[in-house]
């Protein structure tokens, strides 16, 4: 609501400014002759400190007033929580093929007080597939990459360009591709065109492949488009259908963007100095959330990417079925809170096959019944997260 008010302003900013530029420039009409029209006009701005600046209009291609938006102290960053990641995809209506153009990750505030965070950012680890072949493993059998207390983040990051806010036992919900209404022409596909998500929308970084990024949708206000440093080759951030290994971390002291672009900080998958395997050294302790997804359509090849301090198991994903990966209620805690008295609703039945959510509690049929959710986080995947049968987005 706060963002709608301050674009609001800049709107009447612009009509008061273009209201009084009318209103100089009026008496000036009678002037306005062929012989007048062939002089050369400028624009002269002052400074706050009396210096002047002079442009000629002709070469004035626009004027924007862009109001830049506070940065808040940080608060129970350590609150907040991978909630869901919907990378699968879904078939077409006809069947003859997967549609994945519709990605989202889900934070959440795992705590009954505000949280807010800066810098902000996404990245996942290499390789883009968990089945796919690991250079980063050494002859000790660990992750290279370990003992440098780092986790690399593969081919470029997206970051929040200002302050995060989320309310007590709330969720954010974060497009990573298609911030349209696809289920205009896939069925089960998911409706983005919603005034409180996000997106990842950011074409002037080089991450400008349309089927990726369309256009957002229009109520999706700009302020809500996150923005990338793309590292590498590529025009799309291309988060895995099948395994990621997603985190999410805070830059500290230094914002995402300058952090990325200094070379000291670049990192090459297997050491090969190519740039399709560019990445970004990520400190562990900037780490605030991870996950490790296995595919279960190759289960004997996949290999941990993420550091047992980050996510110590893995999640399994069948993709191209509409499978989202959805974290486990923390039965107990969640009990325990006086005001869901009455309001948990149990039998949860959407996991698949043996991956379930073992509290029993539907935590989406409860948060709508008036229910506060704590979830689960022992930094293991095997434990926090089930395989669900379809995105929370779609209930």
């Amino acid at each position: 609501m706060i963002t709608n008010i301050k674009e609001l302003c800049i709107m009447n900013y612009k009509k008061i400014i273009a209201a009084a530029l009318i209103s100089l420039l009026a008496p000036l009409s009678p002037l306005l002759s062929s012989r007048a029209m062939a002089q050369t006009w400028k624009m002269v701005i002052t400074m706050s400190d009396g210096s002047r600046q002079e442009m000629a209009t002709a070469d004035i291609k626009d004027i924007q007033y862009v109001q830049s938006l506070p940065q808040l102290e940080d608060k129970n960053v350590d609150q907040i929580l991978i909630k869901e990641v919907y990378n699968g995809g879904v078939m077409l209506d006809d069947g003859s093929k997967n549609f994945h153009f519709d990605k989202c990750i889900i934070l959440y505030n795992n705590c009954p007080q505000q949280a807010v965070v800066n810098n902000l950012c996404f990245g996942f680890a290499s390789p883009y597939n968990a089945q796919a072949n690991n250079n980063n493993y050494g002859s000790d059998g660990l992750l290279t990459y370990q003992h440098e207390g780092i986790i690399p983040a593969l081919n470029g990051i997206w970051y929040y360009p200002h302050s995060l806010v989320i309310e007590p036992y709330s969720q954010v919900v974060v497009n990573v591709n298609g911030a349209i209404d696809n289920t205009r022409t896939v069925t089960n596909s998911i409706n983005y065109a919603n005034p409180d998500y996000y997106c990842m929308y950011d074409p002037e970084s080089g991450y400008a492949n349309t089927s990726y990024y369309p256009t957002p949708a229009d109520v999706i206000p700009t302020s809500h488009y996150l923005k990338a440093v793309r590292l590498g080759l590529g025009n799309a951030w291309a988060l895995s259908v099948t395994s990621p290994a997603l985190f999410i971390f805070q830059t500290q002291d230094i914002a995402p963007e300058a952090y990325a672009a200094d070379a000291d900080n670049q990192w090459y998958d297997g050491g090969a100095h190519l740039e399709s395997g560019l990445g970004l050294k990520v400190p562990v302790d900037w780490i605030v959330d991870g996950l490790e997804v296995f595919t279960r359509s190759k289960p004997d090849d996949c290999v941990k990417r993420l550091t047992a301090d980050i996510d110590a198991g893995y999640v399994w994903l069948t993709n191209q079925q509409g499978h989202t990966l959805y974290r486990n209620v923390d039965k107990e805690t969640t009990e325990s809170l006086p005001e869901n008295s009455g309001r948990l609703v149990y039998n949860y039945a959407l996991g698949v096959g043996t991956s379930t959510d073992p509290s029993g509690i539907d935590a989406e049929a409860s948060i709508k019944n008036g229910a506060h959710i704590v979830y689960q986080d022992t930094n293991n995947s095997s434990a926090d997260f089930h395989e669900r049968q379809k995105c929370s987005l779609r209930n």
